[in-house]
C-alpha cells in the first residue's frame, strides 16, 4: 500500500493486468480522438437547425460546462488513476449502491458511441449513391448500411485486440490527421465569408430564441460532440506517470476541442451558400414527404462536403469526405477501447462478473472487449440514425458526469489530505455548480430520452444484480450512503415530465411544460443543490471509504 502525504495513511487502488504504456501525448489524444469525432461532421449543420446562428452561444455555453467537468475529472484522475475511473470514483466515495448507477451509466454510454460513429460514416459515404447506404428523407441507414456497421464494429474490436502500445500509436497517427483537417477546413472556407447568414436574410440570428438555443446543445448535438474528454480517465491504468500525465492530457484535449468546435460552427455558418438559407436555417431539412431539393439533400448528408462544393471547392470536398471515414473511425476506435476498460472496472468493483477483469498476454481485457463489440450491436438495430442515438448517449454520459463533481465532493471531506496532482481551485462553488450543470444539461435532454435512460437504469440493476449474487466475494450494498439517489433519479424525471423539453418525440411530447422556461433553470438550481449537500452529508465516513478503495489495492483472486 501507498502512503499519502499527510496525518493519516491512506491507499492508492491498482490495477491487475494491465500495462503502464501510454505517454502523454498518447493520453491527449485518445481524449482529442473521442472529441473530434462524427459531432464535427454533423454538430454545425443540426445546430444550426436548431437555433440559427445563435447556435455559436450553443457551442459557447455547452464548452464551459464541459471545461467544468474536465477540471473536476482532472483532479480525480490525477488522484486515483485506475481504469474506467468514471465507474470507479463514485464507488468509493458512497458505496456500491450508487456506485453501480454511475457505472453502470458509464459502460451504457460508452458501449453506445461506436455506432453512432458507423452510422456517421454512413451518412456522408452516401454522397456517392443516394439511398445505397443511408436514406436522406428518413435519416436512416439501409440495410447494406447495418451490415457495414457491423463489418466496422468488428474492425475496432480486431484492432484493440493488438494492446494498448499498438493502439495507442495507431490512434494519434489518426489524431494528427482528425485535427489537422477541421483546422485546413476552417482556414479554407472562411474565405467564403457570407454576413448575411448571420441576420435577417437566412431568418434572424436567432429565430428560435432562447429555446432553440438550449435545444440545440443537446437534441442537435452540440454537448454529444464534446464528450470524451474523460478517455484519458478511462485508460489511466495504462497511462504512464498518471499523476502528472492524466490531468495535463485531459486539460489539453478539452481546451483544443472546444476551440475548434466554436469556429467550426463560426465557419459553416458564414460559408454556406446564401442560396440554400432562401427559407432560413431552421428550414434546411428534407421535408417528411416528398422530393427534397438536391442541395438540401446534400448538406444534410454531408454538410462540411457540401458547403465546399457549393462553393466551388470541389478538392476540398473530397478530403472532407475522405475525413469523414477517417475521423469516425478513429473515435469508434477508442470508445471501444474504453467500452472494455469501463467493464473491467466495474469488475474491479466486482459489479460484473471477474472475467470481465481478465487480460490476454497484451494486457488486453479480452472478455470485456468482445462483451462491448456483442452489445454494441445491440444499439445498431433499435436506433438506425445517427441523431436517433445521440440524446441517449448524451443524457447516458450526463448521468455519468454527475457522479463526477458528487465523488469530488465526497473526497475532499473524506481524504483531505491525499495527494492530488492536479487540485481543482474553488471546488466548494465549482463542484456543486458543476452538479447543476451536469442536471441541466439532462434535464434539457427530453423527457423521452429520459424515460428510455430509466428503462436502461432499471436494466442495469437487474443484470448487474444478477450478476452480484452469484459472486461469493460481491461487495456489501451500503444503503445509507445512496439515500439521496433514488430521490435524485425519480426527481430529475418529474421535472422532465413536468418541463419544457420532448426530447424530439415522434408522437405528442409526453411532457406537459407546466414548468415554464427559466423557471425550469431555478428548479433544476434548488433540487441540485438539494442533492448535492445531502449526498455530502451521507457520503461513506472515512474508514469505510478507506478500507474499500483498500479492497482494489492489491490484486485480487478472480
Amino acid at each position: 500500500m501507498a502512503t499519502e502525504t499527510g496525518s493519516a495513511a491512506a491507499t492508492r487502488p491498482t490495477d491487475v493486468g494491465l500495462k503502464r504504456e501510454v505517454g502523454f501525448i498518447g493520453a491527449a489524444w485518445a481524449s482529442e480522438s473521442s472529441i473530434i469525432g462524427s459531432g464535427w461532421l454533423f454538430g454545425s449543420l443540426y445546430a444550426a437547425q436548431a437555433a440559427g446562428p445563435a447556435a455559436i452561444i450553443a457551442w459557447v455555453i455547452a464548452g464551459i460546462a464541459v471545461i467544468i467537468l474536465a477540471l473536476v475529472h482532472a483532479e480525480l484522475g490525477g488522484m486515483y488513476p485506475v481504469s474506467g475511473g468514471t465507474a470507479r470514483f463514485p464507488h468509493y466515495a458512497f458505496g456500491s449502491v450508487a456506485g453501480i448507477s454511475f457505472g453502470f451509466f458509464s459502460w451504457l454510454q460508452a458501449v453506445c458511441v461506436a455506432p453512432i460513429e458507423c452510422y456517421a460514416v454512413m451518412q456522408y459515404a452516401s454522397y456517392a449513391d443516394p439511398g445505397l447506404l443511408y436514406n436522406p428523407s428518413t435519416k436512416i441507414v439501409t440495410g447494406l448500411g447495418l451490415v457495414l456497421c457491423i463489418v466496422m464494429m468488428a474492425i475496432f474490436t480486431a484492432v484493440n485486440f493488438v494492446g494498448i502500445k499498438w493502439l495507442a500509436h495507431t490512434n494519434s497517427t489518426i489524431m494528427w490527421w482528425k485535427i489537422a483537417v477541421p483546422v485546413f477546413a476552417i482556414l479554407v472556407l472562411l474565405t467564403q465569408w457570407h454576413s448575411s447568414n448571420f441576420g435577417s436574410a437566412a431568418g434572424g440570428f436567432a429565430p428560435a430564441g432562447a429555446k432553440g438555443v438550449l435545444e440545440a446543445i443537446v437534441g442537435a448535438g452540440v454537448m454529444f460532440s464534446y464528450l470524451g474528454f474523460e478517455q484519458a480517465d478511462q485508460l489511466a491504468g495504462e497511462i504512464k506517470n498518471p499523476q502528472r500525465n492524466l490531468p495535463r492530457a485531459i486539460i489539453l484535449a478539452i481546451a483544443i476541442g472546444t476551440a475548434v468546435y466554436i469556429m467550426l460552427q463560426i465557419t459553416f455558418i458564414a460559408a454556406m451558400d446564401p442560396a440554400a438559407l432562401t427559407h432560413g436555417w431552421l428550414n434546411t431539412t428534407c421535408p417528411s414527404t416528398g422530393t427534397c431539393p438536391t442541395d438540401i439533400a446534400q448538406i444534410n448528408s454531408g454538410p462540411f462536403a457540401a458547403v465546399a462544393g457549393l462553393a466551388g471547392l470541389g478538392w476540398l470536398a473530397v478530403i472532407l469526405r475522405v475525413d469523414a471515414v477517417v475521423s469516425p473511425f478513429g473515435t469508434g476506435l477508442i470508445y471501444q477501447t474504453s467500452t472494455s476498460r469501463v467493464g473491467y472496472g466495474l469488475a474491479r468493483n466486482r459489479y460484473y462478473p471477474q472475467i470481465f477483469q481478465r487480460t490476454d498476454s497484451r494486457g488486453v481485457p479480452w472478455f470485456s472487449l468482445l462483451f462491448g463489440f456483442v452489445a454494441g450491436l445491440v444499439f445498431l438495430l433499435p436506433f438506425p440514425s445517427w441523431q436517433s442515438l445521440v440524446g441517449l448517449v448524451t443524457g447516458a454520459s450526463v448521468l455519468m458526469y454527475a457522479g463526477a463533481p458528487l465523488s469530488l465532493g465526497a473526497f475532499r471531506g473524506q481524504v483531505p489530505e491525499a495527494n492530488r496532482p492536479y487540485k481543482m481551485g474553488g471546488a466548494a462553488i465549482l463542484a456543486p455548480l458543476a452538479f447543476c450543470v451536469a442536471n441541466f444539461i439532462i434535464y434539457i435532454s427530453g423527457f423521452e430520452t429520459i424515460w428510455k435512460l430509466g428503462i436502461c437504469i432499471v436494466l442495469g440493476y437487474v443484470l448487474i444484480g444478477i450478476c452480484m449474487a452469484f459472486d461469493s466475494q460481491r461487495p456489501k450494498l451500503i444503503w445509507k450512503s445512496a439515500t439521496w439517489l433514488p430521490v435524485y433519479l425519480i426527481g430529475m424525471g418529474i421535472i422532465s415530465w413536468q418541463g419544457q423539453y420532448s426530447g424530439g418525440a415522434v408522437l405528442a411530447p409526453l411532457n406537459t411544460g407546466h414548468i415554464k422556461l427559466w423557471w425550469d433553470i431555478l428548479v433544476i438550481v434548488v433540487f441540485s443543490l438539494a442533492i448535492y449537500f445531502w449526498a455530502m452529508f451521507t457520503k461513506l465516513p472515512r474508514e469505510e471509504m478507506l478500507a474499500i478503495v483498500g479492497e482494489q489495492a492489491t490484486p485480487e483472486a478472480s
